[in-house]
């Protein structure tokens, strides 16, 4: 049975209530709906929201300049900037300069920066490349709580065409790790605002 396909059930057994179990308070015909409504979720695969970590409107957050462990120069001012941009896009957040009059500090290190090549020509050029990058991120608040974002999250990939011209094979990969790095900003607004912080 798919998704989308009603259930159905007799009509002249629905007004009863249920004899006994955890439902048993329940008339027949809420029971089933209930039963029916929590069958759907799981074949569906959907799950429940996850608690928020309650970040107010009015949290004050400092973003620090991350770390750099890939071999990119710059890559950690960039991603950086990203975040700053974003959080101060959104305005779901006080961003402030110091983290010392911050309620929270988002700090961390890009991670990794992979470059491989997806497509080759006739003559074995490499015509493109799949850029990934990972960051680790963690959240800090005043009183000491420390919380890690989920890595799975802080990792994303784009392809980049490859060029002869070596200024323009420079321009396209900027292109995308600015990219790259504004996508992985969104994800962690969302994390620490949407409450998917694990």
């Amino acid at each position: 049975m798919g998704c989308g396909t009603a259930f159905r059930t007799r009509s002249r057994s629905l007004s009863a209530p249920l004899s006994r179990g955890p439902w048993s308070s329940l008339p027949r015909a809420d029971a089933v709906l209930l039963f029916t409504a929590v069958l759907g979720l799981t074949a569906c695969s959907y799950r429940l929201a996850e608690p928020s970590l309650g970040l107010s409107r009015d949290a004050a957050l400092a973003i620090v300049t991350l770390e750099n462990d890939s071999n990119e120069p710059g890559l950690e001012l960039l991603v950086t900037d990203a975040l700053r941009r974003e959080f101060l896009r959104r305005g779901s957040l006080d961003v402030v300069e110091t983290p010392t009059s911050a309620d929270w500090v988002l700090s961390g290190r890009v991670a990794d920066l992979e470059v491989r090549a997806e497509s080759f020509s006739s003559v074995v050029l490499a015509l493109e490349h799949r850029v990934t990058m990972q960051l680790e991120l963690s959240l800090l608040h005043r009183d000491g709580r420390r919380i890690a974002l989920d890595s799975d999250m802080l990792q994303d990939s784009e392809l980049v065409l490859a060029s002869a011209d070596l200024e323009a094979g420079r321009k396209n990969r900027r292109e995308v790790l600015r990219k790259l790095s504004s996508q992985l900003a969104g994800r962690v607004h969302d994390a620490l605002y949407g409450g998917e912080l694990r």
